[in-house]
């Protein structure tokens, strides 16, 4: 690690003399979100086989995708600063180093703990490396057309990552085996450390301050908690005592920690980020979207295989379609937006995904593929592409640049922890529906009521968007 450190600091004076396009600069970065966000959901094809192989128990397994989420979460916001702090590149590097270990190691398991402990290696290696790809995008481009297209991409490949998931967990599984679905990140990540020690340049914003211990202590404790009790809600239900009590504790921890950032004279989260109205509108709107979007692939999964008896590999193929659209979303955003404006263009691409929403909420036991699939799945990853390409745009443009790292990592923590709160909801709700039943109609009725209820949560972002969000990015 200290020899790519060096390597790093190398890189960095050459690239002074000669700067790479901005291209090259952006696809690095993309490469790596990318993969950060691929592992949020390529494992879920795979876990009947790791029980198999590993003789996990069922608690166990739900361990396999929450030790990673709940990681993921807890450190965005001490990686996001530790970027501003030590230098974007050097924290992109260490990042993608941890997550390449350890997605390594969890390949390589043969105990269930050692999967687990993987697994929230890779989180806390992805918690690194996630808010240094949108702060090194933002600095590589400057402010404005170029900017929105670059961020559009920067999407369209995060929001491309979730939807490959399925299908490339099936086909891993179905073709080599479920230790695949990890060993993948290790050629992939290599590659993309080699291209970043080359050609991305150095970035910081330290200015001789110290990274504030007790504010990342409290927020990754408060939002580590916080995950954890919205993990337990689905096995436990929300008034059991192992729900409630990480869920209060973490709620605590998050208060205590916004006391101690109040009268820190160097904070982690500076509080008047806050009162940058970009900023907490646009993250508002992000932890609203993120919590019914995110649960889109999940539930369509589940009702593909489930209810259609689709296999892994065709429930895969079912969603490519939607994963289609979700790009093309991302990347047309970027050039309605200098017309329309960002709020308008986010309100309009979360009508879509209402729409959407709402189609699929109509699903019935023996549902077509076009149109119990593929139409209402476009629909949603379509208006999911548009939207979220402005609300990043805002959320980083009411940023001071040594602020960039930190507003990146806010960014993704409020659409992971949305996302969390949001499956773990209409799981509760999916499940309380189908009463215990797994007949293709309960499961049906379920996953229905799911798909209604994102559409309201939808709706009200809408709402919210128009009201609250501003019609420009700060400093137009």
């Amino acid at each position: 690690m200290t020899l790519m450190l060096r390597a790093a600091d190398a890189t960095t004076r050459t690239s002074r003399r000669s700067a790479p396009p901005a291209w090259l600069v952006v696809a690095l970065a993309c490469a790596g979100q990318f993969l950060v966000v691929l592992d949020v959901s390529v494992v879920n094809v795979a876990l009947p086989s790791m029980r198999a192989d590993l003789a996990m128990s069922a608690q166990g397994l739900q361990w396999v995708v929450n030790a990673y989420a709940i990681a993921f979460a807890g450190f965005m916001l001490l990686g996001g600063r530790a970027g501003d702090l030590y230098g974007r590149k050097r924290m992109f590097l260490v990042g993608l180093a941890v997550f390449t270990l350890a997605s390594l190691a969890g390949g390589l398991a043969q105990q269930d703990w050692q999967l687990l402990l993987a697994r929230a290696v890779q989180g806390l290696g992805a918690a690194v490396l996630a808010p240094s790809t949108l702060t090194i995008v933002t600095a590589a481009v400057p402010e404005g057309a170029a900017r929105a297209r670059a961020i559009g991409t920067w999407t369209a490949v995060g929001a491309g990552g979730g939807a490959a998931g399925g299908l490339v967990g099936g086909a891993l599984v179905e073709v080599l085996s479920w230790r695949w679905v990890l060993l993948i990140n290790v050629p992939v990540g290599a590659v993309v450390l080699a291209g970043a020690l080359r050609w991305l340049a150095e970035s910081r914003a330290g200015d001789g301050r110290r990274l504030d211990l007790p504010g990342a202590v409290l927020v990754t404790a408060g939002l580590g908690t916080l995950a954890y009790g919205i993990s337990q809600t689905e096995a436990s239900g929300w008034t059991a005592t192992a729900t409630v009590v990480p869920l209060l504790a973490g709620l605590a921890l998050i208060g205590v920690f916004v006391l101690v950032e109040s009268r820190t004279a160097a904070p982690l989260m500076p509080l008047g980020l806050f009162r940058v109205r970009a900023v907490s509108s646009a993250n508002g709107a992000m932890f609203l979207c993120g919590s019914a979007m995110f649960c889109m692939w999940f539930f369509m999964t589940l009702y593909a295989q489930n209810v259609l008896g689709y296999t892994p590999l065709e429930a895969g193929l079912a969603l490519v379609p939607s994963s289609l659209a979700v790009l093309l979303g991302s990347k047309l955003a970027p050039r309605l937006m200098p017309r329309l404006g960002p709020r308008n263009v986010a309100a309009a691409g979360t009508l879509v995904a209402v729409v959407g929403f709402g189609w699929q909420s109509t699903l019935s036991a023996q549902g077509a593929y076009v149109t119990s699939i593929m139409v209402p799945g476009i629909l949603m990853m379509l208006g999911a592409g548009l939207a979220a390409t402005p609300l990043a745009a805002l959320a980083t443009s009411g940023a001071e640049p040594g602020e960039a790292g930190l507003v990146s990592g806010l960014v993704n923590t409020s659409r992971t922890i949305g996302g969390s709160l949001g499956l773990a909801i209409l799981s509760t709700l999916a499940a309380a529906r189908s009463g215990g039943s797994a007949t293709p109609q309960a499961l049906t009725e379920g996953y229905a009521l799911a798909f209604r209820t994102g559409a309201w949560v939808l709706a009200g972002g809408v709402v919210l968007m128009l009201v609250w969000l501003p019609r420009r990015p700060a400093g137009h």
